[in-house]
């Protein structure tokens, strides 16, 4: 069916689409890697012969080993709430073991690592098991011209990086309140990592990396040490800005996300397991845009940057930076499988960054704009028979509190555009209306029938409860 655009209202598009909402985890999948190719010994033959006596054939060759691979459960299928009002299913997910962990602290008394907020995977990794065949050569070889790709080099001057950002990036150390008899001797209970955003004092960490804290100190790459003030802390985006009392500090140049692309260098900077003499710096690149994290205590970080730049425990708050040594990125969360640590990293983009981190400095605090609608990804047929997510389909319009229903946004709608961002799923809604305040008139572009309509929506208020 050749469909460019998605017609919710019609008999033709009745398409599968998933609520992501709340999704049941299942068991991880296990990869069992122990099991390996055993070597096969053959002895040489005991028969001895007589010199010019001719030669015994020789003996026939062994049955050939066995070839191992590793076992590999079968793929769960996570349940998955699915509309009757669309009536097919959703290809099912599946997913690979790993986790995400959110990087706070390394322990401050023991050095251990105190992390914070494992998490289970909800499809964000879905892979294929890895195999290895062996194949025989083909009689006829087809030789094809290799495809070659004329770029310019990407330089990164590791060295250049660290003297222009570590200045800037800063240890955070936080403390529980003392005992009763000595509330004055505080008990340290971890540390983090930080970016000092103006030369006045404010810095910006993970809110993960100061809750529950009654106190927070900072140390620079030479060793000054200043206690901090939190000004204010967002979990939903899992920001928070302190501030000290200091003045001609390096702040951190800003840069975009805007025209970075897949491949792209990017440096992380933070101060991995609290170590003693300053933070560190690990060269990596941009692996991916646009991931999802869930945490266990349900808050969900959208519109994710995943990077291979070396993140570990302690890191929380850091800086992600480009090639320039501009920040791209807060970073956050590493994947983790049963295995241990997988070489992803996770960075709250600097769009995000500034737009929280602005507010908590302007008011103390941050309010999240609420449309008032339940939505989901809306799933569309490509004219190939693909299925493609085309939009994000709102399932349910809130009676009362909704901005949306004010503008006339109705059940069954198909939200394609925010603004001037495309919206293609569930998760690139909820991105893109936290990028705007409360009190903003935005244009949704929704599918009705088969028509593209604008709506005006003025930004609604989230209700305290629901701010996270």
């Amino acid at each position: 069916m050749e469909n460019d655009t998605p017609n919710p209202g019609s008999e033709e598009s009745q398409v599968p689409f998933m609520s992501q909402r709340n999704p049941e985890e299942p068991p991880d999948v296990q990869i069992d890697m122990s099991d390996t190719t055993p070597t096969q010994e053959h002895p040489a033959s005991s028969g001895s012969h007589v010199f010019d006596s001719p030669l015994p054939p020789p003996p026939p060759p062994p049955p050939p080993a066995e070839e191992h691979r590793p076992t590999v459960a079968a793929p769960v299928d996570p349940i998955v709430p699915v509309s009757s009002r669309i009536g097919a299913t959703q290809p099912p997910k599946r997913r690979n073991g790993l986790a995400y962990i959110a990087i706070a602290f390394a322990a401050a008394i023991v050095g251990a690592l105190l992390t914070v907020g494992i998490l289970g995977t909800t499809g964000a990794f879905d892979t294929d098991p890895i195999t290895t065949a062996t194949t025989a050569t083909p009689s006829t070889v087809v030789n094809q011209p290799a495809t070659v790709i004329e770029t310019d080099p990407i330089l990164v001057d590791p060295a250049a990086i660290a003297k222009t950002v570590l200045p800037s990036v800063v240890t955070v150390n936080v403390f529980g309140e003392g005992s009763s008899s000595a509330p004055e001797d505080r008990i340290p209970t971890g540390s983090g990592s930080g970016v000092v955003t103006s030369a006045d004092g404010y810095i910006i960490t993970n809110h993960h990396v100061i809750a529950g804290a009654s106190s927070y100190a900072v140390t620079f790459e030479d060793g000054r040490t200043y206690e901090a003030e939190l000004i204010g802390s967002d979990a939903l985006t899992d920001l928070a800005v302190l501030q000290i009392s200091a003045d001609d500090l390096t702040p951190i140049g800003f840069g975009s996300t805007d025209g970075l692309a897949i491949g792209d260098p990017a440096v992380a900077v933070g101060n991995p397991l609290g170590q003693q003499g300053g933070s560190s710096i690990t060269v990596g690149i941009i692996s991916a845009f646009d991931r999802r994290v869930d945490f266990a205590d349900t808050t969900t970080l959208f519109g994710m940057i995943q990077t291979d730049a070396a993140i570990n425990s302690g890191s929380s708050g850091g800086a992600l930076v480009d090639a320039s040594g501009n920040l791209i990125g807060i970073t956050s969360a590493i994947g983790v499988s049963n295995a241990g640590p997988e070489g992803i990293g996770y960075a709250i983009p600097v769009d995000i960054v500034q737009r929280i981190t602005s507010e908590i400095i302007e008011t103390g605090d941050v309010e999240h704009p609420l449309i008032g609608v339940e939505i989901a990804t809306y799933f569309d047929e490509a004219s190939d028979g693909a299925i493609v997510p085309a939009g994000a389909i709102v399932e349910t319009v809130e009676a009362t509190n909704s901005a949306a229903r004010d503008a006339g946004i109705e059940v069954g709608d198909v939200v394609v555009g925010i603004g001037d961002t495309a919206i293609k799923s569930q998760s690139d809604l909820i991105n893109a209306v936290r990028h705007y305040r409360v009190g903003d008139v935005v244009v949704f572009t929704v599918i009705r029938g088969g028509n593209s309509l604008d709506f005006e929506i003025t930004m609604g208020q989230r209700p305290p409860e629901l701010q996270g």
